[in-house]
């Protein structure tokens, strides 16, 4: 098929494979990210244990993110470096994913605190096996600055078409109303993941700069790259910050419930939310064509920061200002969301500039653990805060069967819950801005410093033409 676009390397067929493997990424991913924690709270084991379990695992994430990050950076497939990696990920992940959402209700809570240590064990690493080559795979298939960011920023919007997907699948069929089980939910995301995936397997390809050659280099210069690349440390020391304390996400079905009186009011909130979003995410392209990337990002985050305070000081019972705020407040959410992966491949330019050293692998091991940490981390610290205020445990396999079994939740907990969905979440975004005002990489001189990775221009050359000295 004709590329519509002279200038890009990537064809269209290939960009769309690229953008529907985010979707099923991504009815995975917010499966467990947004729904994990509700369904761990109604099979009937205590939660502070369940959140201690989630919290530990992300031991094994520290591990298992840079064991994969070096073998990815060392093992050499013919057919490619990143899309054998997708390949296998494809089949994987929604299998270890289903297993997580087994728990078999009727085992005492041991069995069920064990079945779910491993199972999580075994999703995350699967979720590493995909993560780090879907998002390197972008620097292999051009070196294009502005093709990467479509390509990244498209791909922001196809995984909110997944979260989307998950969030009405999810709500829907778990709520009240209709009353179906987690573990049905799980397979059938599974096999619409495996759909939507698969196409990348086939359609995509990796032109150059695929780090073949890269495999020789030591532990110790694998260290000294991560040392001397401070802008993906700053980056993602910012990013862990505000996600570890992201405990909304995770709380929404529950706050639905319990705050708004309909756990189908998450779907609402979902839905007022996208088509900012979605809109927000289709100019970001257009954007960033005008407007340096980091600086439109410090200042989206200061904006939603503002509006955060003001959703949690006007509270959930003011229904009305509460949907309007937050609406509002999905706009500037929505594109540091966009945005916040695409700072890794400018990242990877600058660590083989500043090093010599192509490391992709370690460099989206970073990305990758630092998302799981956050998630696992915003999860169990929502579940925590939640039990420090009084929760009462349920043991329920949905919300229909969990209204039939008429749990009343104390007003401690009630306001326990709305700290955790409105506070928290703003004060890790507070937090994140100290590590942010260090990060001075800048799009203009990334571009410089692709073409010269790229051989296309020399070191000299490129020295001359960066505004400052890295």
């Amino acid at each position: 098929m004709r590329n519509r676009h002279p200038e890009y390397l990537t064809t269209p067929k290939e960009r769309g494979s690229y953008w529907t493997y985010f979707v099923g990424q991504n009815l995975i991913y917010y499966l467990v990210t947004g729904y994990l924690v509700t369904y761990t709270m109604m099979i009937g084991a205590d939660v502070t244990k369940t959140a201690t379990i989630m919290f530990a695992v992300k031991f094994w994430d520290a591990i298992n993110d840079a064991l994969f990050g070096l073998i990815f950076d060392k093992v050499k497939f013919k057919s490619g470096k990143c899309l054998p990696w997708i390949r296998i990920s494809t089949a994987l992940l929604p299998a270890a994913t289903i297993l997580l959402f087994m728990i078999p209700r009727s085992a005492g809570e041991t069995v069920k605190l064990i079945w779910f240590a491993v199972a999580y064990i075994l999703w995350d690493t699967a979720y590493t096996i995909c993560d780090i080559p879907v998002y390197s795979l972008v620097t292999t298939m051009t070196d294009n600055l502005s093709e990467r960011n479509t390509l990244m920023s498209f791909g922001r919007v196809f995984s909110g078409i997944g979260t989307g997907a998950t969030t009405v699948v999810c709500t829907v069929l778990a709520s009240e109303n209709v009353g179906v089980s987690f573990s049905i939910i799980a397979v059938i995301i599974g096999i619409l993941s495996i759909i939507t995936m698969a196409p990348l397997s086939f359609k995509g390809k990796e032109r150059g700069n695929t780090g073949v050659d890269s495999g020789s280099f030591t532990l110790r210069e694998m260290l000294s790259y991560l040392v001397h690349n401070k802008f993906l440390l700053l980056f993602y020391v910012a990013y862990i910050i505000a996600n570890a304390l992201a405990t909304s996400g995770a709380m929404g079905m529950l706050v639905s419930y319990y705050l708004f009186g309909n756990s189908l009011f998450n779907l609402l909130l979902g839905a007022l939310g996208a088509i900012p979003s979605l809109v927000i995410a289709l100019f970001i392209p257009k954007i960033l064509e005008k407007v340096d990337k980091f600086r439109f990002y410090m200042a989206c985050t200061v904006i939603q920061i503002i509006l955060g305070f003001l959703i949690f000081f006007i509270g959930y019972k003011h229904v009305i200002l509460f949907l309007v705020l937050t609406v509002i407040r999905s706009i500037p959410l929505s594109a540091t969301g966009t945005m916040a992966f695409m700072f890794t491949p400018d990242c990877a330019e600058y660590g083989k500039f500043k090093t010599g050293t192509d490391a992709k692998g370690i460099t989206f091991a970073i990305q990758t653990f630092s998302a799981k940490v956050g998630s696992a981390v915003s999860s169990s610290l929502g579940m925590i805060i939640v039990g420090w205020f009084g929760w009462v445990t349920v043991n329920a396999s949905s919300f229909d069967e969990l209204e039939a079994l008429n749990v009343v939740q104390p007003e401690s907990a009630l306001n326990g819950l709305w700290i955790t969905y409105a506070l928290v979440p703003v004060i890790g975004a507070l937090l994140s801005l100290i590590p942010l005002f260090f990060y001075k990489l800048r799009d203009k001189d990334v571009r410089i410093m692709a073409k010269c990775n790229f051989g296309e221009i020399t070191r000299e050359e490129a020295e001359k033409q960066l505004s400052r000295k890295y």
